[in-house]
């Protein structure tokens, strides 16, 4: 079937089923590979569900690293709107939490939360653009593909961090490669600590608020892409660059600002991973987050509302695969990690190659339909 077909879909098969569909065919093969391996995908199933959402704990665990994923995955919807690639999210998290971490410990004992948590989350995101802007600007003024530069600049990124906790930020005579431990001030307020305040309890869990702040930037990136002038250039450019230009849009600028705000949306994992849970800079916080977000894009239709839907669904599977990895015998975490990657492959990879199959059942219900009047 054609773009032209596909794009002919109601919304509500688009955005609605298709990707349920997609889903379902994904466990499916899952469940196969599962009964290979001497399984039951049922019981791997009611395990992995039960741990995460089965429980307080559980489902604190899924919104923790469904919160990450909202972040790089509206981060991979911002730059593909205007018509670029960004796979950097990993490099540019990193950066995020090379900026937040260099800014908590020289803050941190001097300045209150309430001063000093605002500064940590900017830091995060201007580190994250500052990153993503280098590729941005190859691509706008030399013509370097950005899959390429972001691909390398996640390297960079790793390399940096690197050599940051190994020769300056780690305390001497520590084994250890991490920063020392931030102050009070540095760390966001989990939520089950937030909870006791009003006299609420809840299990302890890694959550905390930076869910409000990945469910602003989803508010705030719908707004921007779909209610300015700023968002509307940028999808004229990511649909149209010739068009756009002629219309005295500049895309050189329009690639600048796509990446910008994207690599800022992804250095906010920073402010999850590394100010909400670890406390200090850290090697890998990032754990793929980045390229997870990819996937969380394509499932989400590049739409908030559908990325953060797809998050929790990945949030689901990492959780609920550590327990199916500790409460089945003989189901290894690469086993989970394989199921997931399936899951990825049909629900995000493969996300339109159901459309055309759905593109002729619904010609052909319309055209059975009696004519009216």
């Amino acid at each position: 079937m054609s773009a032209h077909q596909t794009a002919a879909l109601p919304r509500w098969i688009d955005v609605g089923l298709l990707p349920l569909w997609n889903l379902a065919i994904a466990m499916a093969v899952a469940g196969l590979v599962v009964l290979a391996i001497g399984q039951s995908p049922l019981q791997a199933l009611t395990v992995l569900l039960q741990g995460a959402l089965g429980n307080a704990r559980g489902i604190g665990y899924t919104l923790y690293y469904t919160t990450s994923f909202i972040f790089t995955g509206l981060a991979v919807a911002v730059a593909f709107h205007g018509g670029l690639f960004n796979i950097g999210g990993e490099g540019q998290a990193t950066l995020g939490g090379v900026g937040l971490g260099l800014l908590a410990l020289s803050l941190g004992p001097v300045l209150p939360a309430v001063l000093l948590l605002p500064l940590l989350v900017l830091a995060a995101a201007l580190f994250g653009m500052a990153w993503a802007l280098v590729p941005a600007a190859l691509q706008a003024w030399r013509g370097s593909h950005v899959v390429i530069t972001t691909i390398m600049f996640n390297f960079m990124a790793s390399s940096l961090n690197v050599y940051l906790l190994v020769n300056w930020l780690r305390p001497k005579g520590s084994m250890s490669v991490e920063s020392v431990a931030f102050a009070d001030s540095a760390r966001m307020p989990a939520l089950h600590e937030m909870a006791a305040k009003f006299g609420l309890e809840l299990p302890s869990s890694p959550l905390n608020l930076s869910v409000l702040l990945a469910l602003l930037a989803c508010i705030f990136v719908h707004w921007f892409l779909w209610k300015s002038a700023a968002g509307y250039a940028l999808r004229a450019v990511g649909s149209s660059p010739r068009a756009a230009h002629y219309a005295g849009i500049k895309p050189r600028w329009q690639i600048m600002i796509a990446m910008g705000l994207s690599g800022a949306l992804a250095g906010l994992v920073a402010v999850n991973e590394i100010s909400g849970v670890q406390g200090k800079l850290t090697l890998d916080f990032v754990a793929g987050a980045g390229f997870t977000g990819i996937a969380v894009a394509l499932m989400g239709r590049n739409h908030p509302v559908g990325i953060v839907l797809a998050s929790l669904l990945f949030g689901v599977l990492y959780q609920g695969g550590v327990e199916v990895s500790f409460e089945l015998p003989g189901f290894s975490r690469e086993m989970v990690v394989t199921a997931q990657g399936l899951i990825v492959l049909f629900a995000g990879a493969m996300a339109t190659v159901s459309a055309p199959m759905f593109g002729r059942i619904y010609a052909a219900l319309r055209h059975k339909e009696p004519a009216h009047g």
